[in-house]
This record gives structure tokens, C-alpha cells and sequence, in this order.
């Protein structure tokens, strides 16, 4: 790396990793314990501290605050990692915290993420791959985000909840109970409102996938018997099926949090 990469103005650790072609803008504050991957660029009058690794052609935008201690009012100072995956996109005023002791210790973005202006990672979550928060969009403590996942405006997620993947949270929806794969919620106390049809077809799911799913969709929240009786009958029904039985699956993994079910 050469000094032309990092503005006269930034002020770098000399204990920082920083891989090859990294640029670092005017008024940035880069700590000691911080780690950047090849062609990071961190744009201007962004602060990253703490155990914090950046993956590859990343970019943050001015005024983001990556790494600083969890707000959590348990966090005694403990050493806990934030690590950010490739190739992200992390706009202005985006906030992101590293773990805590009371979980596994660290907060994880996945790659080719996107994080819009003003939305907040907090400590403990984990988001998977090519996952979108819009504008002012929140994660509270020890969230689980799956794979191309949306998040509209100014939605927010209540703490320990999961959202499967392909999931999508309509704008101003509050998020309390877990998101089924390939769901559609909204509502200020969100509601399960269908399935996602739109970001499957743009993910390339078929007509007949799609078809499958909402059969299987309909015969979980809409059929007779208990709830245990309808997911017994849809996994026997399904078994081969891949896609059906992510669903299955995330329904019959979950421990405290209820579902997030039709009105």
C-alpha cells in the first residue's frame, strides 16, 4: 500500500492490517485492532475500531461508526470481534457493533450485502449473503437475517428474532416474532401477509417452484389441525423437495420466539 491512498487528514493505527490498494479518506479514524481486506475503500469521516475485519472491496460511506462497543448495557468490555464480509455496501450514518459475552462473541455480515443510509446493526446479529436494509432500517441485539433478505424503511427487528431466507419486511413494519423463509410481513406489529413473489421470481425461482410453495404455504397456516399435525403432513408430502423443506425446517428449529403468522 502507498501513503497516496490514505489522506493526510486520516488518522491510522500503525498496529492496523491493511490489505493491497486500500483508500482512506479525509477525516477517517482507523483503530488498532481493525483489519481491511484488499481494495477496501473507506470514503471519509468514517470511525472503525474495535476487533473489526473488513472483507474485500467493501465500501463505507462518510459518517458510518463501525466497531464501537455494543449498546449494551451487559457489556463489560470484553474482547468481541465484528466481522464484515465482501464486497458490502455500507452508506452514510450506518452504525454496526461487535458481540457481547453473553452470546458467541461476535457480530457477522455475509458478502455483497447492502446497508442504506442510517441503518444499524447491533451486537450479536448475524446476516447473511446479499442482504438488503433500507433507509433507517434496525436490527436489535442477536438477530438471525438468512441469504436475500430485504428489509423496507424504517423497519425494525425486535431482539433474538430469526428471518429466514428470501424473506422480505415491508417498510415501517415491527418485526417481533420469527420470519418463515421466503415470507412477506408488514403491519406496525408485523403479520405474515403471503409469500415473497416478487423477489422469488427476481431470484429466478420458476412458476411451478413458486406454485409448490404456496401450496405447501397454504397447508401450514391455512389448513386443518394442530400446527404440529399440518407441518407433519407438508414434510411427508414434500420430502424431496429442497425449498419446501427450508421451511419446514426453519418452523421446526425454532426454540422461544413464536411465529410470525396471517392475520
Amino acid at each position: 500500500m502507498t501513503d497516496k491512498n490514505i489522506h493526510e487528514t486520516a488518522i491510522v493505527a500503525p498496529e492496523a492490517k491493511l490489505g493491497s490498494d486500500v483508500k482512506i479518506g479525509p477525516y477517517c479514524v482507523i483503530g488498532e485492532n481493525v483489519s481491511l481486506g484488499d481494495r477496501v475503500e473507506i470514503k471519509s469521516h468514517v470511525v472503525v475500531e474495535g476487533h473489526t475485519e473488513i472483507g474485500e472491496d467493501t465500501v463505507i460511506y462518510p459518517f458510518a461508526s463501525i466497531g464501537h462497543a455494543p449498546q449494551d448495557l451487559k457489556y463489560k468490555g470484553e474482547d468481541t470481534k465484528l466481522v464484515i464480509g465482501k464486497r458490502n455496501r455500507i452508506r452514510e450514518h450506518v452504525t454496526m457493533n461487535p458481540g457481547t459475552g453473553e452470546d458467541k462473541g461476535e457480530t457477522v455480515i455475509g458478502d455483497d450485502c447492502l446497508f442504506m443510509m442510517g441503518a444499524h446493526v447491533a451486537h450479536d446479529c448475524i446476516v447473511g449473503n446479499q442482504v438488503i436494509l433500507a433507509n433507517n432500517a434496525t436490527l436489535a441485539g442477536h438477530v438471525h437475517i438468512g441469504n436475500y433478505v430485504i428489509l423496507g424503511g424504517l423497519s425494525a427487528v425486535h431482539q433474538f428474532v430469526r428471518i429466514g431466507d428470501y424473506a422480505f419486511i415491508g417498510g415501517m413494519s415491527g418485526v417481533e416474532h420469527d420470519v418463515i423463509p421466503y415470507g412477506l410481513v408488514k403491519g406496525d406489529r408485523a403479520y405474515l401477509a403471503g409469500l415473497n413473489y416478487v423477489g422469488l421470481e427476481r431470484r429466478g425461482f420458476d412458476k411451478d417452484q413458486i406454485t409448490l410453495l404456496l401450496k405447501a404455504f397454504r397447508e401450514l397456516f391455512k389448513g386443518n389441525g394442530t400446527l404440529a399435525e399440518r407441518i407433519a403432513a407438508v414434510a411427508q408430502e414434500n420430502a424431496n423437495d429442497d425449498f419446501v423443506m427450508t421451511m419446514v425446517n426453519f418452523i421446526q428449529s425454532r426454540e422461544n420466539r413464536a411465529l410470525c403468522l396471517p392475520r
